[in-house]
């Protein structure tokens, strides 16, 4: 039986399309550049779980995602598909790892011993082979139909599983790194697409703390009610007499920064305990991705790491490696072994992944360059089923040769997991039929718990 979910938020633009009007664009200066500053706030970390509606919300939560976006996207070689002996092969030999007959890169001795908790896609074949693109489609599922702008996983998740009510962000993107080539032109984009802007992400990074986030004290606490009180009413009043989307994303952006100042002492790192920070850092890419298992355990739904575009390795690939796998090692071990003790695993699916993978041969940079057609990435929890190595490439790495994955089948399994309907249609008046996960894509029975 086909079903349709809720539209909470917009109609499209007048003119039915949503690029270059006026909604458009103020969704774009309100939530996507940064709509965090300003904010001022009173709770501290204690007073925060003393606020009923925050703890309710913490109890209220289920399953949630956590994404390690690899963007620039790094070599199979030298991580999940080593190829020893191989011409594609480089410098680093492959490891046993936990799991009889499954080899990774030396590069990665810690998850080699916890393979029996991950799930491992060795068959990614996509299609993009130029960053923006890729990663549009690798974040959103579907390539670009214009001018519809399909919301990206984030956002999906954060809207089917997230509280919109609650103060704490549903969907938070935690990347210190403003530059990135296509990666920055990409984090200017409409993330939340067709579902509205109280989807889009939360924006932290280059600081570990929110700045401006300090009421006033020459305001009372009850004064800081009242003003929201008066303008709330006056928004309210003027969207009921306009009827306009970009209203609607107005109070939208109002009421995130309100859940900002309750929620401000969670993204303080410094609160947190020295020996974890240790563990994971001393890198910012390991500082957030131990801020993003702090967040979903205090109710985020979806929180997306990165670093700007690091993997991008058309110079030197042996080196860039050598220097950024270790890292990612350790936090990726650090990170599943925190949330199987904490007894959060089976609740919190964790995604390790870029945009394609690079080639199965140096150019004359001794770089890898994109390469699309063969690739792997890295999940674990949240339903998923662990210690799994599902689909090959053949000797060299050259293509894949068993159980190739398409960016519809990673998204039909990862929503299976999450137990959200892949093939649930969009409820958008004015808009063709769009489904979460098109041409009716069944998920990967293999890797469903």
């Amino acid at each position: 039986m086909k079903r349709s979910e809720s539209h909470q938020n917009s109609a499209p633009c007048q003119s039915g399309s949503q690029v270059g009007c006026a909604d458009h664009q103020l969704h774009r200066r309100l939530f996507l550049q940064g709509s965090m500053a300003g904010a001022a706030s009173v709770a501290s970390f204690q007073s925060l779980f003393s606020v009923p509606a925050f703890a309710e919300t913490v109890q209220r939560r289920g399953k949630r995602c956590i994404l390690l976006w690899l963007c620039g996207a790094p070599s199979q070689f030298e991580t999940w598909d080593p190829k020893p002996g191989r011409p594609s092969s480089g410098p680093f030999p492959s490891m046993a790892s936990c799991i009889p007959g499954v080899h990774v890169s030396s590069l990665m001795p810690k998850c080699a011993t916890i393979m029996d908790k991950l799930t491992v896609v060795r068959s990614m074949s996509t299609e993009p082979g130029e960053h923006f693109q890729a990663i549009d489609m690798l974040t959103r599922g579907e390539g670009p139909r214009p001018p519809f702008t399909r919301p990206i996983l984030g956002s999906v998740i954060a809207q089917q599983l997230g509280q919109l009510d609650s103060p704490v962000p549903q969907f938070v993107l935690l990347d210190p790194c403003p530059e990135g080539n296509e990666f920055r032109s990409f984090k200017a984009a409409n993330w939340a697409g067709w579902l509205g802007a109280e989807y889009g992400p939360v924006r932290f990074g280059g600081e570990y703390r929110l700045d401006n986030v300090i009421r006033p004290e020459e305001l009372s606490e009850l004064e800081h009610a009242d003003r929201e009180a008066l303008r709330s009413f006056l928004s309210r009043k003027f969207m009921n007499d306009h009827r306009t989307a970009a209203v609607e994303s107005y109070n939208a952006v109002f009421e995130r920064v309100n859940g900002l100042m309750q929620a401000a002492p969670l993204f303080d790192l410094a609160a947190l305990p020295q020996r974890d920070r240790e563990r994971y850092g001393p890198g910012t890419f390991g500082m957030h991705s131990l801020l993003a298992r702090h967040l979903v355990e205090n109710g985020s739904t979806f929180v997306m790491v990165a670093n700007g575009m690091p993997w991008d390795c058309h110079v030197f690939n042996h080196e860039t490696h050598q220097m950024l796998v270790p890292e990612l090692d350790r936090v990726i071990f650090h990170l599943i072994s925190d949330l199987e003790q904490s007894g959060q695993l089976d609740d919190t699916l964790v995604l390790m992944m870029g945009e394609f993978g690079r080639t199965p041969f140096l150019n004359d940079a001794r770089g890898r360059d994109h390469y699309p057609q063969a690739w792997s990435m890295a999940m674990a929890g949240g339903g998923l089923r662990p210690g799994v190595v599902y689909g090959a490439t053949d000797e060299d790495g050259v293509a894949v040769s068993d159980k190739p994955v398409n960016q519809r089948q990673l998204f039909a399994t990862i929503f299976a997991a999450l137990g959200i309907d892949p093939h649930e249609t969009y409820d958008l008046p004015g808009f063709p039929t769009f489904h979460r996960v098109e041409q009716d894509t069944a998920p990967i029975a293999e890797l469903l718990a």
